[in-house]
């Protein structure tokens, strides 16, 4: 029983030191919160550039602005009357991290270009193994993982199954009622 016992508080430990270092946040939505673990280890840049559009607001009253059932749900970009929020400079595409595009996952999203990414974000609501890294061309870099939902999966769901439409300006898969990211805030910082 003794060794049970301490064979628990290690592994806790052993958990407890390893998960410590991955700051989360808590995304607050018109249609319930997500929490989501960043991995700052295997995507610094991402991780940086996401927190950096978090701690200044950017994200107060964007969008979940495309939404595709057994996709995606991608946001961050625009207000709800479609007002493009304006951004820093395109990261370096950390695609090739290791991280894949699994259910759960937060991603950059891009233009055609690999190295593009900016304040749009998706989050991956099936196993999208076509977006992960193969290559460092054009066409294989893929998209960055940089974190993953921990709590909240469910809302991703719900936002995934809305009615959407294409909008007067021509884009596609838009929910007819607007997804509101009302706030994403820090919950725990990088203990690095």
């Amino acid at each position: 029983m003794k060794h049970i016992i301490s064979l628990v508080v290690t592994l806790f430990f052993f958990n407890s030191v390893f998960a410590a270092d991955n700051p989360k946040v808590l995304m607050e939505t018109s249609m319930g919160n997500v929490t989501i673990e960043l991995n700052a280890e295997k995507a610094p840049i991402s991780v940086e550039n996401f927190l950096g559009y978090v701690n200044s607001g950017s994200y107060e009253g964007t969008i979940f602005h495309r939404v595709m059932k057994q996709f995606m749900n991608q946001g961050g970009g625009f207000t709800a009357d479609f007002t493009k929020k304006q951004t820093l400079s395109p990261i370096q595409n950390e695609a090739d991290n290791g991280l894949k595009n699994d259910i759960g996952t937060i991603a950059m999203a891009r233009t055609n270009a690999p190295h593009s990414a900016t304040n749009q974000f998706f989050i991956n609501t099936a196993d999208n193994a076509f977006l992960n890294h193969k290559s460092k061309t054009s066409r294989g870099w893929g998209y960055a993982v940089f974190g993953k939902v921990t709590e909240g999966m469910d809302v991703m769901k719900k936002i995934e199954g809305v009615s959407t439409h294409t909008n007067s300006k021509g884009m596609q898969n838009v929910p007819v009622e607007p997804i509101v990211i009302k706030k994403i805030s820090v919950i725990k910082e990088n203990a690095r």
